[in-house]
């Protein structure tokens, strides 16, 4: 489809992100049919929202084909946050490790291997991502319709970090999530994807490619450590990952 007409769906979108009405889904004749048409539609969406500032990565497994959504600036902070509840449609949280990157890694031919992304690395943070819907509710469309919606992306917050140790073993890793000060989960290991520097490594080697690469200065998000819980207003997040830091979020 050209982006001609590509533009009514991404309207719509928009729209509902600024307090319009939410459709229930895209019209057939407006719906990616494909994962690379997916992609090609919130590209679509991205160059109407802003410069991507940040990624978010996931997996449903080790093996499956990663996800990507890029994230523009207005929706990455940094801890302690403070967001309007009333401005998301639905408030899911999520405890993430967040990478930011010292060095770029462009589009090139040759793949990069595993020691080129770990040296751009230059954080790695905890983190909570809000997860949102721009459609009518949460969970009512299809994963093509929901990676042109950003993959459900509402806001980043990126919190304490360490510039060293980057490899983080997924089953060993200890993780803690506090909702108004009780901890609800804390546990080792609960990543679905598995090593996270792989997803770097899938966003290195084409995932980012339609964007340029990976650029120095942007914040990555590697999926959730901890499911989806779904929260009102008036509520205080604090997620933890022992030897990295904690990220805090008050709902207001």
């Amino acid at each position: 489809m050209t982006p001609a007409g590509i533009r009514p769906a991404i309207d719509n979108l928009i729209a509902a992100r600024q307090g319009g009405a939410r459709p229930v889904r895209l019209r057939p004749e407006l719906t990616p049919g494909t994962v690379d048409e997916a992609y090609q539609w919130q590209d679509a969406l991205l160059a109407q929202l802003g410069p991507v500032a940040g990624w978010k990565v996931g997996a449903d497994s080790p093996a499956s084909e990663p996800f990507r959504a890029g994230l523009t600036a207005s929706t990455v902070h940094q801890t302690p946050a403070r967001l309007d509840g009333a401005r998301h449609n639905v408030i899911g949280v999520e405890a993430e490790i967040v990478y930011t990157l010292a060095h770029s890694l462009p589009v090139r031919s040759e793949p990069y291997t595993r020691p080129e992304v770990l040296a751009a690395i230059g954080s790695v943070h905890a983190g909570i991502e809000i997860v949102d819907t721009r459609f009518a509710a949460w969970g009512i469309v299809d994963r093509l319709n929901q990676i042109v919606d950003q993959f459900n992306h509402g806001a980043l917050i990126v919190g304490e970090g360490r510039r060293h140790g980057f490899e983080i073993d997924p089953d060993r890793q200890v993780v803690q999530l506090n909702l108004n000060g009780e901890t609800v989960t804390r546990k080792r290991g609960g990543n679905s994807a598995g090593d996270a520097v792989n997803l770097l490594i899938w966003l290195a080697n084409g995932g980012a490619a339609s964007q340029g690469g990976l650029k120095a200065g942007a914040a990555v998000t590697t999926g959730s450590w901890t499911g989806t819980l779904f929260v009102g207003p008036r509520t205080s997040v604090r997620a933890s990952f022992d030897g990295i830091g904690e990220a805090v979020l008050d709902i207001v």
